[in-house]
């Protein structure tokens, strides 16, 4: 199917289903104007792989799908960011970071936590715990019942993750 033709099916699926969307995604966030914005983030994606546009069988379950993600990763932006902020409030002399500072800040959180997310449910918590809570691998080793071996290997792995994210 031509790219031309893709878009009329696309301008034909937004036309039937992108009031439907947005009313979907209000219901979801309280908020008309957020759920305007990811209707058409939705959109967006969808018009990124225009190929599959002509052969959906079920428009509203795929665009709720593709919506429902962009809506995880809303509520996810939202909590890293409250969380940052709350951490930043709780500091004895506010500094307070621009607006700019502020952003990248969150951006490099959202991209940690996304890479956090990756990795597999073990390394990720053998990681955690060894840099939040100060945990001794032997000590990890005890509470994951694993090896000290095996902690060792799970932070080679979730540090070789950091410095690729690093690299990007």
């Amino acid at each position: 199917m031509s790219f031309v033709s893709s878009q009329q099916s696309l301008q034909q699926l937004y036309l039937e289903h992108s009031g439907w969307l947005n009313g979907w995604l209000r219901k979801r966030m309280g908020c008309a104007e957020n759920a305007a914005d990811l209707a058409q983030d939705t959109f967006v994606r969808l018009l990124a792989k225009h190929r599959e546009v002509p052969s959906l069988r079920e428009p509203r379950a795929y665009l709720s799908t593709i919506a429902h993600s962009l809506l995880v990763n809303h509520w996810r932006r939202q909590a890293i960011e409250r969380a940052y902020l709350e951490a930043l409030a709780m500091q004895p002399e506010p500094h307070a970071p621009s607006p700019e500072t502020t952003e990248l800040i969150i951006e490099t959180l959202l991209a940690i936590d996304a890479m956090l997310l990756r990795l597999p449910a073990k390394v990720r918590e053998a990681f955690l715990l060894s840099q939040l809570d100060g945990l001794t691998y032997a000590a990890i080793a005890r509470r994951l019942q694993v090896s000290e071996r095996m902690i060792k290997k799970y932070m080679a792995q979730a540090m070789l993750q950091c410095l690729l994210l690093a690299e990007g």
